[in-house]
Parts: C-alpha cells; structure tokens; sequence
C-alpha cells in the first residue's frame, strides 16, 4: 500500500490529534524518558515490532534513559498517513 502524503492542514492539526508529539523541521517529533536504559531499551524494542508490521521505520537515537523519535516518509519527502499511523501506535505503547 502506498503513502497518502498529508495535505498542509492536516501536518498543521497533528499537535493536536498527536499528543507529545511536534513538527519540527517537516518531521513528527517526540522525546520520551523512562525510568533507564532498560526502560527505554525495552520500549524501543516494541515499536520496532510495531514499525515492521507497518512497513514503515522510525528515525531514533537512544541516550541511556531518553529516546529521540522522528517520523517522515522518504517515498512521498515529507509527513504522510504511515507517519500518523506509527505515532499513534508509538502513543499506545506509551500508556
């Protein structure tokens, strides 16, 4: 299935459909802390499962307790449905 490219309203409105999550420089961003690395680790982890089954796979960094999200479709060159999808995935395994 290919990428629907989101229209200039819609990127405008995912702060307030995404919470914890930010356009910064055409990307959705989010910064996370747990606990520790473990913590963090492990979260990693699950949505990297969650990333696979979506065919699609996040830009990250991990800093002992702290992870770096940040989502964009190459294929489209800016933000596109699979990019709200996996932030939304992302925000469930964070409640």
């Amino acid at each position: 299935m290919a990428a629907a490219p989101l229209s200039l309203d819609q990127i405008a409105n995912l702060p307030a459909e995404l919470p914890g999550w930010q356009v910064v420089n055409g990307k959705l961003h989010r910064d996370v802390r747990f606990a520790d690395f473990n913590a963090a680790f492990g979260f990693m982890a699950r949505v990297a499962l969650v990333a696979e089954t979506l065919g699609h796979h996040p830009e990250w960094s991990n800093v002992w307790n702290r992870v770096t999200i940040e989502l964009t479709t190459h294929d489209v060159g800016g933000l596109s449905d699979l990019d709200v999808s996996l932030a939304q995935r992302i925000n469930q395994l964070l409640d």
